[in-house]
């Protein structure tokens, strides 16, 4: 008797629950009550705001600190080849190599798609840059020349040996 005055007194209380607000429906006239999904504005990729530094010494204090230089290829397109922030096509440029340029190569990617570069003003080699020589231990490129990322495929990789060696005329 007690259950069935109780589910006598709960009748009123569901019918007031049920009265409210109608159901959403979409425009199809069916569906979810969910209201649709918004994407939030954000940037179009997180890879673009990515820095990563070039590192010098990674043979280890018996090698340079750079252990080879390259050039930049003469493109098809004949336009300069940029400099990227990180090794990845979305990061952002912060350079323009004309062809033909030079630099040293100091790390590389895993995969041998990018190659970590320090380069002096103008797209130069020299010696200014302190990479040539050994250093005590594996670190982060901080100067004085210009360091950043650029695709493998743009470059040629050249000997350590200067362009033009002195003549010697006494070997002759």
């Amino acid at each position: 008797m007690r259950a069935q005055s109780w589910s006598m007194a709960g009748w009123p209380l569901l019918l007031l629950a049920a009265c409210g607000e109608p159901a959403v429906v979409n425009e199809t006239g069916q569906g979810s009550t969910t209201p649709p999904y918004v994407r939030a504005e954000t940037s179009p990729s997180l890879l673009a705001d990515l820095v990563q530094p070039v590192r010098v010494g990674e043979l280890g204090p018996s090698f340079a600190a750079c252990n080879a230089r390259g050039a930049t290829r003469d493109r098809v397109t004949g336009g300069p080849v940029p400099v990227r922030a990180a090794p990845f096509e979305q990061s952002d440029v912060i350079a323009q190599l004309a062809g033909g340029s030079e630099f040293f190569i100091c790390s590389r990617t895993n995969d041998q798609r990018w190659f970590g570069i320090v380069y002096d003003e103008g797209g130069r080699a020299t010696d200014r840059c302190g990479v040539s020589n050994p250093i005590p231990s594996r670190r982060n490129y901080q100067g004085p020349c210009a360091a950043g990322w650029i695709p493998s495929a743009s470059v040629r990789l050249i000997s350590g040996v200067p362009h033009q060696l002195p003549v010697d005329e006494s070997a002759n």
